[in-house]
């Protein structure tokens, strides 16, 4: 060990042949003696300074021997945690090895850690000695390096004790005013004050952090607690604005909990996938806060609320992780495992543990992740989901445009796309409800909008392909196709109304679109279906409504015949596609039988021929009505149109005729009054006062032109045209014979006309 100098002032008191050149009164080396608290060369010592209590019996040894180590070559630490790495040397072996006995006169604080060490015994230390030395021991103050060495022993308790010692003799020394220097001395003792400190401080929370994975009760935890009430006590005591008072160990020890729980949770191992990552955490938080519950908690005074304490820290903890975790980019699985770990499974599996679960939730911790990270982890997830479906729907419908053409393509076309493409769709549609109502609830309508342009695509596609079939595609073959075709509309119906259903306030408009997506598809499949019947109905229908119609049922069973041979073609039709065609062709049907009716291509001229035609509407609605009720028509309303027009042609009475124009108006909406005056000119009415007073009745409605347009499915007079309205004259036909008409003499060229 080098020698170090003294002050000359120093050399003359003390005589200490050690001392050399001075260097300063307030930079002093420590010497020897200085450093194990020994003067074994028998010089003049300095008197002692009297302690705080006023005895002068035991005196402090001065800080410099800690400050020393501080400044050996090699020994420069940045802390005491630094200077507590290195053990600190048996000070009794050296002074044994070059003074013999003498140096037992040291302090009790620095033989009784010697002679336990050495396993030394000496005959002359009776019982009785060894009692005085402990008492002696307990009342003598200690170096800062005893104090030191108390902490690394962890006798925590003790070394508290001779902190709030040192603290007070240094805040006695310290000078009153603010605006006097302060002495050196006293700054050396606040600097050591403030570095063993620090260094209880890191041994209270070692034990905070051993306490809890033994497992079994700790017995240095009981000096953790009887610690922090030592200095809640100094606390109290020293009075407010005290340098580095109040110190709030409490408080301390609630932060040094935390720290413990995250560094428990940031040793688990990265497990292989996030799932067992999640669940390793899990486990090792309720691993912890059962053995906090059992062993750690019951050690802790009532009043410290321990277990709330310790399961805030391990909450945060667990937060912490997750927040981690949610920052990094993740795939589509592991954000729905993410978000469902933090809503459902951490609720069920550890705030519902049966150990642990109801403390817990006595706490009330609140969410592990703050909302705002949750909604940034339900749109990033949204987003994904919605690239990646758009990909894989556009993917499906191009695969399956590009087998439309081929034969036997039906059945698959049917059942391959619409399943596959909902399919993609309904795996999210269910995972996301599960996680939270409000996430299924986004997630449905950002799928809703894939849907619908899907929809679109899928229409654009269908219109070109029935458009041009190809020149090659024989009529069968296009029925078949369109019959794929529509049946792939019901599926996609229904899921729209399951998307719709979720409540999202702004799904109406594209649950609109999608509708009428599907509704021109099913019109474009249902005109190819159509088509050929009604080209074939044609040459029958334009027979009907002459006077041969009269005489002769055989166009109308004709029509009947082609009707009920197309219907077993339909077989293969999904219900609701097929109902849809069914009352679209009934609908067509009573059209094209009404519209040569309209046309006036029959006129009664008499009582007997009005009944004549009114029989045979009569008999022919009834075959109509009872065809289309085979076929299981969806528009009944259909079958009245026949039997009110019929009664336009037999009622006398005006009143009765009113009445039943009314009735007409009524279930028909579109009826105008050129088609109530087709129907009198069929009649035969010739009277102008009784057809105005008929045609009254609808005179408001054909004024009305504000009104919105029916829905095309129930359309029927719009879309008949009449001929022009007959104007009669007031005389029979037979007058005109006997009235002599005079033809115009030509004009002259030089008369001028009148």
């Amino acid at each position: 060990m080098p020698l170090l100098k003294k002050p000359p002032r120093e050399e003359e008191e003390d005589g200490d042949p050690f001392a050399a050149n001075p260097e300063s009164r307030y930079r002093r080396r420590a010497t020897l003696e200085r450093l194990v608290g020994l003067a074994p060369f028998g010089r003049a010592r300095r008197v002692p300074p009297k302690d705080s209590d006023g005895d002068g019996s035991h005196a402090r040894r001065r800080s410099e021997d800690f400050g020393l180590l501080r400044r050996l070559p090699g020994r420069r630490k940045a802390s005491v945690e630094a200077l507590a790495e290195r053990t600190v040397p048996k000070r009794s072996s050296l002074l044994r090895l070059a003074l013999g006995t003498r140096g037992r006169r040291g302090s009790a604080g620095e033989r009784s850690p010697t002679a336990e060490s050495d396993g030394v015994s000496d005959g002359d230390q009776d019982s009785g000695g060894q009692r005085q030395e402990g008492r002696g021991r307990a009342r003598e103050p200690l170096s800062v390096l005893e104090i030191l060495e108390l902490i690394q022993r962890r006798e925590l308790v003790a070394a508290d004790e001779q902190i709030i010692a040192l603290e007070a003799e240094c805040a006695a020394t310290s000078p009153a005013s603010p605006s006097v220097s302060p002495v050196p001395a006293a700054g050396r003792q606040a600097r050591d004050v403030a570095l063993l400190y620090e260094a209880l401080l890191a041994q209270l929370w070692a034990v905070l952090g051993e306490a809890v994975p033994v497992g079994r009760p700790y017995p240095p935890l009981r000096l953790v607690i009887r610690v922090l009430e030592q200095e809640e006590a100094a606390d109290r005591q020293h009075p407010p604005g005290t340098p580095g008072r109040p110190r709030a160990l409490r408080r301390r020890w609630q932060e040094a909990v935390g720290r413990a729980a995250g560094e428990r949770l940031a040793q688990v191992a990265p497990a292989a996938g996030l799932g067992a990552r999640l669940a390793a955490l899990a486990a090792r938080l309720v691993g912890d806060l059962g053995a906090v519950r059992c062993h750690v908690a019951p050690a802790y005074p009532p009043e410290y609320g321990a277990f709330g304490i310790y399961a805030r820290g391990y909450h945060r903890a667990l937060a912490q992780q997750l927040g981690a975790l949610a920052q990094r980019p993740l795939a589509v699985p592991d954000l729905y495992l993410l978000l469902d770990w933090h809503s459902n499974t951490y609720p069920r599996e550890v705030l519902g543990h049966p150990e642990v679960g109801a403390l817990l939730q006595a706490q009330a911790l609140g969410p592990l992740l703050p909302p705002e990270t949750q909604r940034s982890l339900e749109s990033s997830c949204i987003a994904a989901v919605k690239a990646k479906v758009e990909v894989a729907v556009a993917q499906e419908l191009q695969l399956s445009e590009d087998t439309w053409a081929e034969e036997a393509t039906g059945q698959e076309l049917q059942e391959g796309l619409a399943t596959r493409v909902t399919g993609l769709l309904r795996a999210h549609v269910e995972r996301a409800p599960q996680i939270t109502p409000e996430f299924g609830r986004e997630m449905a309508h950002s799928l809703l909008g894939v849907l619908v342009a899907f929809l679109h695509s899928f229409q654009r596609k269908v219109e070109r392909f029935l458009e041009a079939p190809g020149e090659a595609t024989p009529p069968d073959g296009a029925t078949s196709r369109a019959i794929a075709l529509v049946n792939c509309c019901p599926p996609f119906r229904t899921f729209t109304e399951r998307l719709a259903q979720f409540g999202h306030p702004e799904s109406e408009e594209p649950r609109r679109q999608a509708h009428a997506a599907l509704d021109k598809v099913t019109r474009l499949c249902n005109h190819v279906l159509t088509q050929r019947l009604f080209e074939d109905l044609k040459p029958y229908f334009n027979k009907l409504m002459k006077r041969k119609w009269l005489t002769s049922s055989d166009a109308f069973d004709t029509i009947v015949m082609l009707i009920t041979s197309f219907s077993q073609k339909l077989r293969l039709l999904r219900p609701e596609p097929y109902q849809v065609l069914v009352s679209e062709v009934h609908r067509r049907v009573l059209i094209e039988y009404v519209r040569p009716l309209l046309q006036g291509r029959l006129v009664c001229t008499s009582a007997k021929m009005r009944a004549r035609v009114a029989a045979r509407l009569s008999d022919e609605a009834r075959q109509l009505r009872e065809l289309f009720s085979r076929l299981d028509s969806a528009s009944p309303w259909l079958d009245s149109v026949v039997p009110r027009l019929r009664e336009l042609l037999v009622l006398e009475d005006t009143a009765a005729l009113q009445m039943e124009v009314g009735g007409l108006v009524r279930d028909f909406p579109d009826v105008r009054r050129k088609h109530v005056a087709a129907v009198l000119d069929v009649r035969g009415l010739r009277g102008q006062t009784t057809r105005q007073e008929i045609l009254g009745v609808v005179q408001d409605l054909e004024q009305s032109e504000a009104e919105p347009g029916l829905p095309r499915q129930c359309a029927f007079f719009s879309e008949l045209a009449t001929t022009r309205e007959v104007r009669c004259l007031p005389f029979h036909l037979p007058r005109l014979a006997r009235l002599r008409l005079r033809r115009p003499h030509p004009q002259r060229p030089g008369q001028a006309r009148l």
